[in-house]
C-alpha cells in the first residue's frame, strides 16, 4: 500500500466520524469529548500507520540486471571485434552473428574463453538483449543533465532521453550498501571526455552498475569506467580506457585500443579496486568461414596462475533482490487496522449514546 493510498484511508475514517458528529447533535461539550477522543485516535494512529509504511517505501531498492550468461563475458559484439595495442581483457570475448575478430595477439587475455559463432555466444546475445530491455523499462526514474560530470548520485535509476555525456568525474555513493544498484538509461549515446572517470564509494561496486546505450558508446582516451555498458549497436574504447566491468553490443562492433576491461565480482563489503600485471599470452584464432553455429570454444593459453573469479551467472554478481518482508510494513498495516476498529467504535458509541438518550 502507498503512503498517498493510506493518508487517503486516513482521511474517510475521520470524515466518517466528523458526519457521525452531524447526524446526532449532542450538547457541544459532549460531542466534543466523544469525537474529540475518537477523532484524536485516528489521528494518532493515521500518523504511526503513514510513517511505518512511508518508510517500508523509501527502503525499497532498486534490484539488480540479471545478465545471465552475458555475465562472464567481458566483451561481447554481434557484428566484429577489433583490437588495437595491448589491452588485457579479464572475462570472456564472444561474438555472434558474426565471425570477424581481429587483435589477438596483440591482445592479452588473462582468463576466460573466446566464443566466435557458436551456440554460447548466441545464448550471451540472447540473455544481452533481456537484460538491455530490463534496463531500460525501470521505473520509476530521475531525469538527469546531459552531463553527469561533477555530480554524486545515490542509488536509484537515471535517464536521459536523448545524450549522455561524462566530462571530468560522477561519484555513484552506495551510501553504505554492498548491494546498492545503480541503473542508467541512455536514450541515444553514450561519450566520455578524456580522462573521465566513475567513481565508485560508501560501498558502491562495479557489479552494480547498468549503463543501458539506446545507439553507440564511446569512451575517450583513459577513461577510468565503472560498470556493465549495454549497447543496442557498437562500443568504442579510445586509447588507454579502462572498464571495471563489461562491454555488451548487441548489434554492432566492439573496438579496443590499449584496453583494461575487467569483469567485476560483488562482494559483501565492496574492496578497494586494484589492477593486477599480467604477463602475455597467445591465443589461437582460426577465422570461421561460415556463420552457423558451431558448440566449440577456443581455450585460452595463459601464464598466470589462477583465474580472475567471476562470480554467478545466475544474479548479475552478487546482487540480490530484497526478501520483500518489512516489519515496518506489518507494523503499518497493524496500525491501520487498529485505526479503522477506533472509528467503528467512536462511531458505534456515540450512536448508542444517541439512542439511549432518546
Amino acid at each position: 500500500m502507498s503512503e498517498s493510498t493510506t493518508s487517503a484511508h486516513c482521511r474517510s475514517l475521520r470524515s466518517a466520524l466528523l458526519l457521525s458528529r452531524g447526524a446526532h447533535r449532542r450538547p457541544r461539550s459532549y460531542s466534543r469529548g466523544r469525537v474529540g477522543f475518537g477523532a484524536l485516535a485516528v489521528s494518532s494512529l493515521c500518523f504511526l500507520t503513514v510513517a511505518a509504511f512511508g518508510t517500508g517505501a523509501a527502503v525499497a531498492a532498486t534490484t539488480t540486471v540479471n545478465l545471465g550468461s552475458a555475465s562472464t563475458f567481458a566483451v561481447l559484439a554481434g557484428s566484429t571485434i577489433t583490437n588495437t595495442g595491448s589491452s588485457v581483457i579479464s572475462g570472456n570475448i564472444g561474438l555472434y552473428p558474426g565471425t570477424s575478430i581481429t587483435g589477438i595477439p596483440p591482445l592479452v587475455q588473462s582468463s576466460g574463453v573466446v566464443d566466435r559463432t557458436n551456440d554460447t555466444a548466441l545464448l550471451a546475445e540472447n540473455d544481452t538483449t533481456t537484460a538491455y530491455l530490463d534496463a531500460a523499462g525501470r521505473t520509476p526514474f530521475t531525469t538527469v543533465a546531459a552531463d553527469l560530470g561533477g555530480t554524486t548520485l545515490t542509488p536509484g535509476v537515471y535517464a536521459s532521453s536523448t545524450s549522455m555525456a561524462l566530462t571530468g568525474a560522477v561519484t555513484l555513493n552506495g551510501e553504505g550498501d554492498a548491494d546498492a544498484v545503480f541503473i542508467f538509461q541512455i536514450g541515444s549515446t553514450l561519450t566520455t571526455a578524456s580522462g573521465s572517470s566513475v567513481v565508485l564509494e560508501n560501498g558502491a561496486q562495479a557489479c552494480n552498475v547498468f549503463w543501458q546505450v539506446g545507439t553507440s558508446a564511446t569512451l575517450g582516451t583513459t577513461t577510468s569506467f565503472a560498470g556493465t555498458i549495454l549497447t543496442l549497436s557498437s562500443a568504442t574504447l579510445n586509447t588507454g580506457a579502462t572498464v571495471n566491468g563489461r562491454i555488451l553490443a548487441r548489434n554492432g562492433a566492439v573496438t579496443l585500443d590499449d584496453s583494461l576491461i575487467t569483469v567485476p565480482t560483488c562482494s559483501a563489503a565492496a574492496a578497494t579496486s586494484t589492477t593486477s600485471s599480467t604477463t602475455s599470452s597467445t591465443i589461437s584464432s582460426t577465422t570461421s568461414s561460415t556463420t552457423s553455429p558451431t558448440t566449440s570454444t577456443v581455450p585460452v593459453a595463459t601464464t598466470t596462475s589462477s583465474v580472475v573469479p567471476i562470480g554467478s551467472p545466475q544474479t548479475g554478481f552478487g546482487g540480490t533482490a530484497g526478501s520483500g518482508f518489512s516489519p515496518r510494513g506489518l507494523i503499518g498495516w497493524i496500525a491501520l487496522s487498529l485505526a479503522v476498529g477506533a472509528a467503528t467504535m467512536a462511531v458505534w458509541t456515540r450512536r448508542r449514546s444517541v439512542n439511549g438518550r432518546g
